[in-house]
């Protein structure tokens, strides 16, 4: 029979596909204010717990919170993205912010060197469970600042 689909196979069963960890992947704007680490806070847990890493829980909270903690301090009151996803068997967590990029290299470094040493609870954490963390400029012309930490199961 001319024209006939043979070649494709049969549609899989139409539903809805349960969280696992396989599928985290979620990103949301945060407003700004000074209560966003307890919105953070909240989400990390939820998203955890429904996608079956709850032994990473506690970590991946704190890990948020000082995040978007660090992110107020150094941009208040402007919106940031993050970013909770399972890839390559690790969790990432991932803050974008607003903050300016700095015309003078020294005081991009200098400023670099505060944020980082400003979270110093992240670092002993993520350290603690095996993982990473850092933060580098966000390569677009009105700045801003990633910061993300790596947790391993």
């Amino acid at each position: 029979m001319k024209g006939a689909l043979r070649c494709l196979p049969t549609a899989a069963a139409a539903g809805p596909v349960p969280p696992a960890a396989e599928n985290l992947s979620y990103s949301m704007m945060l407003p700004g204010g000074a209560y966003c680490a307890g919105l953070a806070r909240e989400a990390v847990r939820s998203l955890l717990d429904r996608h079956g890493l709850s032994g990473l829980r506690e970590t991946a909270v704190l890990a948020a919170s000082e995040l978007v903690s660090a992110a107020y301090r150094f941009t208040p009151d402007r919106e940031m993205v993050l970013r909770v996803r399972w890839q390559f068997e690790a969790l990432r967590i991932v803050l974008y912010d607003q903050h300016p990029a700095h015309a003078a290299p020294d005081r991009a470094e200098e400023c670099r060197d505060r944020r980082s040493r400003s979270m110093w609870l992240l670092a002993a954490a993520v350290d603690a469970h095996g993982g990473d963390w850092g933060l580098a400029p966000v390569l677009t012309p009105g700045g801003g600042t990633k910061s993300w930490a790596l947790l391993h199961p």
